[in-house]
């Protein structure tokens, strides 16, 4: 999730309250936190603690004072002082300068930026049904505060003026670069718009912000109600037995006692496919996971899906562009569709041709055990964990007593941090949280001084959406003296109350990831709140964090923290060769379904208005799209299907490509690592001066051949994919 601006701060987290690094959706409406009574009126005005600004350490939000009554009357107040603000600059007497423009507005918002980075973090990590009626709410209500600011007649006047003199204003880079990126979003928002053009676009805008928000709730909502119920144990063979009495828990808490429940994540493949001996609840699971969205009922996302679609591509035409994605990939690093179009198409025909040769393999297996029929979807999972058991003998489950939580992250996530950077981390044991498990960390420099807030939020619950994901309470910047406040979620299983929490490969995996995205907030050094952090374009953004995850598997750190939690040993090493040499295995599988999911979130953006297929036409634009690209495998589903893609109502519209455009550079820098001695100070010092300090001070691909020295090269990728 991105830090930016007070002036777009707040639409964009509501915008972007869907979108994170790797979704997997467990969110169970019925059994959400319970709501807080609602205060009076005369009560919230005295108490509320959006109102001022937090004198916790490094502002840290006070979570224990903070009740689900604060946060409307803190959105009213906070849109209602920063127009006040924005409208004292707009009419300001004196003639417009960089000083009373564009750093009076960077100064604006106080109170909506507070209430906005809790409430945003909370209907995400912690929600309950209030909160939820509170975002459906606020999110026409925040469009319509953006467009009343973007939109301004007087305001955006100063602001060209400042840009059209820019040249001769002696101003330092980074400030030049604010006069450029504000005059650019005032444009792109409609502000060289006529009147009347001007009020169809806060129409579209509005509509929107409803839709989106209604679209992410239906998912959210859809995960819990399309639940597996399963009547008998025996029915869960293969199963483990923490994951079976996870599954009872989960129905006891329905009030199914008895019985057993399989929640669903939000990707269209289910973790309990891997090893589930039973294909016909196979079949089920994975029939009811690739449905959501789309078969009837309240949830059904179909309608909600053609009219953001229909609704985004009238509202690009309105400002000038052929379709949403033109405007939305002209300020990100691939500029244009023809770009990303030309960077998927080269490299599906690959995936698709591994992914084949990977599933004539699955068939082998599975008639070689006997079985009559034809591989499907949801034997995929199942019969790739016996091939490569076979093929490199080992079972993934041999892994996890290596994975303890707390060593992965101390003695693996920290310990890499602190070989490259110097940074180290005490945990903060009387700091307010918002939940129970939630664990705050003091990060320190080298030299001793305070970096920044680490809050880590590992555990899945029912309140809590799925994924993994960061974000930012508190964003870095000179100017407010403001120090960096970052969180990392994932959604790992809790154990039953005095288990070790044992991680799969890639939830460990996956704490490295979200952790680089963590350095990315924690190391800005920027003077404006625009530029903070991870305020990047969409794909450039998950870069830094694919980074990180090199250290996951470096030997030093490895050895640092892969060992076993009852005895202590280190992983053996032949464990981990195998691991690594596995490596490349089932790749094809992984990019299929990856770029599937990219190449329908262009088809939708690459659309005109006459083009959008009608609610009950919208799975079989899906089809035709994903055959055009030669992506369809009906074995091989969309990580995403359309009617449950939450990326794309986030932040992700149109650029849920990011992942592979940022992979080409993450790939590139770990060939850079290598090549200059790994895990060293001097490596992780030079990453961090001319890479993750700048956030968006500077041009993206800029700062990255300052990093690199030279051009981006795909070719670290294609090895890494197993697609050269």
């Amino acid at each position: 999730m991105l830090s930016r601006s007070p002036l777009v701060m707040a639409i964009t987290l509501a915008l972007l309250s869907t979108a994170c690094s790797n979704d997997d959706a467990k969110q169970a409406e019925q059994t959400m936190t319970k709501p807080e009574t609602t205060a009076s009126a005369a009560e919230t005005q005295t108490s509320n603690p959006f109102f001022a600004e937090s004198n916790l350490y490094f502002k840290l939000p006070p979570f224990d004072k903070i009740k689900d009554s604060d946060y409307a009357p803190a959105f009213e107040r906070g849109m209602a002082d920063q127009l006040a603000e924005m409208d004292a600059i707009a009419n300001n007497p004196e003639a417009p300068s960089f000083e009373n423009t564009f750093v009076a507005m960077e100064k604006t918002g106080d109170i909506l930026t507070r209430v906005a980075n809790v409430f945003f973090a909370m209907t995400s990590a912690n929600t309950n049904d209030t909160l939820e009626a509170i975002r459906s709410d606020m999110a026409p209500k925040l469009s319509a505060h953006q467009d009343a600011i973007l939109l301004n007649e007087k305001l955006f006047q100063r602001v060209k003026a400042i840009y059209q003199q820019r040249a001769d204003l002696n101003l330092d880079p980074e400030s030049l670069r604010l006069v450029e990126i504000y005059y650019r979003d005032f444009v792109r928002a409609g502000a060289n718009l006529s009147a009347e053009d001007k009020e169809k676009l806060k129409a579209f805008n509005a509509e929107l912000a409803s839709l989106q928000t209604q679209f992410s709730q239906n998912v959210l909502k859809e995960v819990n109600a399309s639940a597996i119920v399963v009547e008998s144990k025996d029915e869960l063979a293969g199963l483990s037995d923490n994951v079976i009495a996870g599954a009872a828990e989960e129905a006891k808490a329905r009030g199914m006692e008895g019985k057993y429940v399989i929640a669903l994540q939000n990707t269209s493949g289910q973790p309990t496919l891997s090893s589930l001996t039973n294909r016909d609840l196979r079949e089920r699971i994975h029939t009811a996971s690739l449905a959501r969205g789309s078969h009837g009922g309240e949830f059904d996302n179909r309608a909600v899906l053609a009219n953001v679609a229909k609704l985004r591509a009238q509202r690009a035409q309105l400002l000038g562009y052929a379709n949403h994605a033109a405007y939305s990939l002209e300020n990100q690093t691939a500029l244009t569709t023809e770009a990303v179009n030309k960077r998927l198409a080269t490299l599906t025909p690959k995936a698709v041709a591994n992914a084949q040769r990977e599933q004539a393999d699955l068939q082998k297996k599975a008639n070689a055990e006997g079985g009559k029929f034809q591989i499907a979807s949801w034997d995929w999972a199942f019969y790739s964990e016996k091939v490569r058991a076979e093929r490199y003998n080992f079972d993934a489950d041999q892994l996890k007593p290596y994975f303890e939580i707390d060593n992965v992250l101390q003695k693996g996530v920290f310990f890499a941090a602190e070989k490259l950077y110097g940074i180290t981390f005490k945990e903060r044991k009387d700091l307010p949280t918002y939940h129970e498990d939630v664990r705050i960390f003091e990060v320190f420099e080298a030299n001793g001084d305070t970096l920044a807030l680490f809050i880590f939020d590992p555990y899945s619950r029912a309140s809590k959406r799925g994924g993994a994901w960061m974000n930012a309470y508190v964003a870095q910047n000179k100017l407010t003296n403001a120090k960096p406040v970052v969180a990392n979620h994932q959604n790992i299983p809790k154990p039953p109350a005095g288990e070790p929490t044992l991680l799969t490969f890639d939830e460990a995996n996956t704490m490295f990831h979200e952790f680089g995205h963590a350095l990315h907030g924690m190391f800005s050094n920027v003077n404006y709140p625009y530029f903070a952090g991870t305020s990047v374009p969409r794909d450039f953004v998950e870069y830094p964090s694919q980074v990180n995850e090199m250290w996951a598997t470096w030997p030093e750190v490895l050895a640092n923290y892969a060992k076993h939690y009852q005895t202590g040993e280190a992983m053996p090493k032949e464990l981990l060769d195998k691991v690594l040499a596995a490596d490349k295995f089932n790749q094809g599988f992984a990019t299929t379904e990856y770029l599937a999911a990219s190449l329908l979130d262009q088809a939708w953006h690459q659309l005109t208005p006459e083009q959008v297929p009608a609610a009950d036409k919208v799975l079989d634009f899906e089809a035709k799209a994903l055959t055009k690209a030669g992506a369809k495998m009906d074995t091989v589903p969309p990580r995403y299907r359309s009617t449950y893609f939450s990326h794309i109502m986030g932040g992700y519209a149109a650029g849920y490509y990011a992942y592979i455009w940022s992979e080409v550079l993450d790939a590139d820098t770990v060939k850079w690592f290598n090549e200059n001695g790994g895990l060293t100070r001097a490596n992780g010092d030079h990453f961090r001066a001319t890479l993750l300090s700048r956030g968006g001070s500077e041009d993206a691909m800029s700062i990255f051949k300052t990093f690199r020295g030279a051009e981006p090269n795909i070719a670290p990728l294609l090895e890494r994919r197993g697609l050269n």
